[in-house]
């Protein structure tokens, strides 16, 4: 039976009075608590959500940070205590219990935990190809949401229709209700991006992710001017600036570390070489461990082998970077090569590769130059607006903080996501006699046909 039944108010909700009732509890890192009743233990013993322990959140980070292992199933825990923390929050605010109701507030809690079903391993580097081919991860998991224990027990203990759940996750929002619960899991302060930015950067071990004010931000919330979005009270401006400033360094030193991104450019180039061969309804459903050894083993004689072997064989062995470029020493070449189709950047890899041959006087091998370059899917934008209850007025964070209205107004990606270009270590040596490898990047792209 459904357990929220003859609820009336938001914070009647079993799991957010859970969170002080100290009881039924699962510990997750940093020694946090995350309340657990029947129904959420009902989710989160299903073979589709315990499949997320399997797969790692940073994936191919961990060759550069050994201690970021931790998992999608993790993270998904960490989400959903912090939507709990954010309606217990939300539920003294006026604006919003008129606009949400109890029902809306538990389709929100289960959307949380269950945000990231459809993430397969190494899914960011690999859904940023854009190739037709492959699924976006919010469409994956609609069969997991739909046809699956999960959708019975949806249904059967928390009184909503699976369906509801696929439009708040990978529906565009039609109303203002829809886009403020949607902007609560995916938005400029969302539980998603509070959870990650934190726990990434502890398992890393670096500080970028958690020097900011999490209770000060959650304590600030509230609507927005439109009623469809969340905001923050003025205390709480400080603590959203750190966190806009967090997920810049985030990008700059983990996220898009140079190694970090030598190693996505790897899987990628590997996976793209082998995708004709991939059933990927039954790569995507398989864990990490699985995944990698199926497409090692399905690359065997072939050229992505070697690259997955320099990744996941006992031996690492990673490209080297020959040339970089960003939007603001190097924006021309920057403009070429960012955001432009995978396909395209192969091609001008394999261009590369033919004129380094001609220079150095022997062969190179297509896959032995690797382009990594931003994806065309930008960042969300983090610049939420801020409440100024004595002034009764709204502004944008990024009018009242200079940090913030950097990053507002000129892309965020441009500055933490450079152009770069990586070749086997085999050539660095040989590479090292080019005086102006400037120069052959620019031949490279010149002979590259639009897409």
């Amino acid at each position: 039976m459904r357990m929220a039944r003859g609820m009336d108010r938001i914070g009647d909700i079993p799991e957010i009075r859970g969170l002080d009732r100290r009881c039924h509890l699962i510990r997750i890192p940093p020694e946090l608590d995350v309340p657990l009743t029947p129904r959420v233990r009902q989710l989160i013993d299903t073979a589709e959500f315990r499949r997320l322990a399997r797969i790692s959140q940073l994936g191919l980070v961990s060759l550069v940070y050994p201690a970021a292992q931790h998992t999608r199933l993790e993270h998904s825990l960490g989400v959903f205590r912090l939507a709990l923390l954010y309606l217990k929050q939300l539920s003294f605010d006026k604006r919003f219990t008129e606009i949400v109701s109890v029902h809306d507030a538990e389709r929100f809690l289960a959307a949380a935990l269950l945000h990231d079903l459809g993430h397969w391993p190494f899914c960011h580097p690999i859904e940023d190809m854009e190739l037709a081919s492959v699924p976006q991860h919010e469409l994956f998991a609609n069969s997991f949401l739909l046809e699956s224990e999960i959708a019975v027990t949806l249904h059967h203990d928390w009184g909503i229709a699976p369906r509801e759940i696929v439009s708040l996750l990978s529906e565009r929002p039609r109303d203002a209700k829809s886009r403020l619960l949607a902007s609560m899991l995916s938005g400029p302060v969302d539980v998603d991006k509070m959870d990650y930015l934190m726990r990434d950067s502890l398992h890393a071990g670096v500080p970028y992710g958690r020097n900011y004010d999490h209770q000060r931000l959650i304590g600030s919330l509230c609507v927005n001017r439109a009623g469809d979005g969340l905001a923050v009270r003025d205390k709480g401006r400080t603590a959203a600036e750190m966190m806009v400033f967090a997920r810049y360094v985030m990008f700059s030193e983990v996220y898009w570390h140079h190694t970090v991104r030598c190693a996505t450019a790897m899987l990628q180039r590997a996976f793209f070489l082998s995708q004709e061969n991939l059933d990927l309804d039954h790569l995507f459903r398989l864990s990490e461990a699985d995944l990698i050894a199926d497409l090692r083993e399905r690359a065997t004689g072939k050229p992505a082998r070697e690259l997955l072997d320099g990744l996941f064989g006992p031996t690492r062995r990673l490209y080297k970077r020959f040339a970089q470029y960003n939007a603001i020493h190097n924006g021309e070449q920057h403009r070429r090569m960012a955001r432009k189709p995978y396909a395209w950047l192969v091609s001008c890899a394999e261009n590369l590769a033919e004129i380094l041959a001609r220079d150095l006087g022997e062969p190179v091998a297509p896959h032995e130059v690797l382009f990594d370059a931003p994806p065309r899917r930008l960042e969300v934008q983090c610049n939420v607006e801020v409440y100024f209850a004595k002034d009764d007025c709204y502004r944008p964070l990024g009018e009242v903080s200079p940090v913030v209205h950097t990053l507002a107004h000129r892309q965020f990606d441009d500055y933490v996501k450079p152009v770069r270009v990586f070749v086997h270590p085999r050539l660095v040596s040989a590479l090292a006699r080019i005086p102006d490898r400037d120069a052959l990047v620019r031949e490279a792209a010149e002979k590259t046909p639009a897409h």
